[in-house]
């Protein structure tokens, strides 16, 4: 009864969502609440989402740091210069845009955590999208794939969760995965190639020229063309008649316009240029304490954000300012981790994610002992998206990798076919980031869902096809 419930708790709270009938926190709360009254222990729901939120703590404190200090780090222009570099790239072609967002998603993941990778990604990319009018679920979906496969370095939770839980060398799983999610995310690119490709033939040809050009327009209209001379943006009328088609090499109006069109203005009062290469130095600092475990990464990103505030912004008022300035993100972000802790405590207290991984195990047949890395990669899509990594890899893979001795199947092959799934748990309900994701990209987790699900499980299902084409799984 209690699998039947978990599965029926999970899937009504997705249709839901999809549906747009109620909001992802209303259903986070109120969907396991009625759920846990259905199982016969509404007198516990107390109990269960004081331990999920104690569990999620720590991660609501982090996201609500690192949003402060990420968000002053691109007040004050330390990423001004990677924007450039990128926006130089796309060119305002939308299939360069997209390409460009899996490239700084994945380079960006080599810090292991995802909802930096995505406050950097979405900082940068959204006012591009957003100008071009390009589909802002394609963003947060190639994004979420990207960091998926770049999750699986050592240091960013997968790959260490499986080495504890099978006590085996973190090293020993990676290095020979390598090529096959080095082929996750070839698939990764491709399909940006291709999404990219569509949005392009969707929206036209319009050069970043073109775009300003249409907008000075615009603004003519609207507030007379005397008005509109004076504060006019961009490079000029001129740049319509002469700009080249996107993707086709570039001129120099498109660099001079690059600046305004990347939504960070070169000129905005936040800027710190003297102190660019203290923060720079401040970050590099910081990851690096991350990736070495020197502290705990809530307390690195309290201390990281308060540093930064103190040196970049001394006066007090202004502090206050940037700390409002975020305050929208910091209490979307945080609120949302604080919801999905009822979901996870219920679903964890109630003993469905147990009930639930067990019926899985015991429907495997035993036909298929001797194929159990294929099926552990397989099992691990759908049971890294509805439930934790946590559980995971410390309830369901011991579980797993115990079958698979026994008819003669390595642990070290479990383990390494154990982090296949992590393309499609990026975008799980149950993952902090995703919220960080969609609510600084402005985007409904519903659409989000529908649109990112079938091509992250895609990018799993070649990951898994690389491994066993190259003999690793």
């Amino acid at each position: 009864m209690l699998t039947i419930l978990g599965f029926a708790m999970i899937a009504t709270f997705l249709v839901l969502i999809m549906m747009k009938k109620m909001s992802p926190i209303a259903a986070l709360v109120l969907i396991p609440a009625l759920f846990c009254v259905f199982v016969g222990k509404g007198a516990e729901l107390g109990d269960y989402v004081i331990d999920g939120v104690s569990s999620l703590a720590p991660t609501a404190a982090m996201l609500m740091f690192a949003i402060v200090y990420f968000g002053v780090m691109i007040d004050v222009g330390l990423f001004d210069p990677i924007v450039r570099a990128i926006l130089k790239f796309c060119k305002a072609d939308p299939m360069r845009i997209v390409v460009g967002t899996a490239l700084l998603a994945a380079i960006v993941s080599l810090d292991g955590d995802g909802s930096t990778t995505f406050m950097i990604t979405v900082s940068a990319m959204y006012p591009l999208y957003k100008r071009l009018k390009m589909s802002l679920v394609v963003m947060t979906g190639v994004a979420a794939m990207a960091n998926g496969v770049m999750n699986t370095l050592p240091w960013g939770g997968p790959t260490a969760r499986a080495a504890t839980a099978l006590k085996v060398d973190a090293t020993d799983i990676f290095v020979p995965m390598i090529p096959a999610l080095a082929a996750g995310l070839l698939a990764v690119l491709v399909l940006s190639y291709v999404l990219g490709l569509r949005e392009r033939r969707r929206l036209g040809t319009l050069t970043l020229d073109e775009v300003l050009a249409e907008e000075k327009e615009t603004e003519t209209v609207l507030v007379g063309a005397g008005a509109a001379a004076g504060t006019g943006t961009g490079s000029g009328a001129a740049g319509k008649a002469s700009a080249p088609a996107a993707g086709t090499g570039g001129s120099a109006g498109d660099d001079a316009a690059a600046d305004d069109f990347q939504g960070l203005d070169p000129n905005r009062p936040t800027l710190r240029p003297k102190l660019y290469w203290f923060n720079a130095l401040l970050t590099v600092a910081l990851l690096t304490a991350m990736i070495m475990e020197l502290l705990p990464i809530p307390v690195l990103f309290l201390l990281g954000a308060a540093l930064a505030l103190t040196v970049n912004f001394p006066h007090i008022p202004d502090q206050k300012a940037r700390i409002a300035a975020h305050a929208d993100n910091v209490l979307n972000v945080s609120g949302m981790v604080f919801a999905a802790a009822v979901f996870t405590g219920v679903l964890t207290g109630t003993g469905m994610v147990d009930h639930m991984a067990n019926w899985l195990v015991d429907i495997i047949p035993a036909g298929m002992g001797p194929h159990m890395g294929l099926v552990t990669g397989l099992l691990s899509l759908p049971l890294t998206y509805f439930m934790s990594n946590d559980g995971f890899y410390f309830g369901v893979l011991p579980v797993l990798a115990e079958a698979g001795q026994a008819h003669g199947v390595s642990t070290l092959e479990i383990a390494r076919a154990s982090i296949v799934g992590q393309p499609l748990h990026m975008s799980s309900p149950l993952v902090p980031a995703v919220y960080v994701l969609v609510g600084m990209a402005k985007v409904e987790f519903g659409d989000h869902t529908r649109f990112v699900v079938k091509w992250a499980a895609l990018t799993c299902l070649v990951v898994l096809g690389a491994g066993i084409l190259f003999g690793i799984i």
